[in-house]
């Protein structure tokens, strides 16, 4: 299984990214795929997930929530992740992580998830 993830960058406060993780070696749609940050010196945060096997629950971070969008496209085996409205709060590496059995009530962290990114830089400048 490997997890690509790209799109990451630069951009001032108020801007826009996406980003996206292209999935290989894996039956894609049956896994659970989800999005986590990690600032400097701070511990790795849940931002959303989206469920897999088409029941399409998906769950978003309160501080993320009504400006970034998580989906998915089952064809192309890749899950996104549109953000909007940037702060610079939102500054971290950027991860995808997926796994085929993920309890819908832990669906936010990270011990939940066998397989990872190697991570994408956002940088939110002020």
């Amino acid at each position: 299984v490997q997890l690509q993830a790209c799109g990451g960058g630069l951009v001032q406060a108020g801007g826009s990214l996406r980003l996206t993780c292209a999935a290989s070696g894996l039956a894609f749609s049956r896994y659970t795929m989800a999005w986590f940050r990690q600032a400097p010196e701070k511990e790795r945060e849940f931002v959303a997930v989206i469920s897999g096997l088409g029941r399409s629950t998906i769950k978003y971070a309160d501080s993320v929530k009504g400006r970034f969008t998580i989906s998915r496209d089952n064809a192309k085996n890749s899950v996104s992740l549109q953000m909007d409205s940037l702060k610079p709060e939102d500054t971290a590496v950027y991860f995808c992580a997926g796994d085929r059995n993920v309890i819908v009530s832990a669906m936010a962290m990270p011990n939940q998830y066998d397989y990872w990114g190697q991570g994408t830089q956002v940088t939110v400048s002020s």
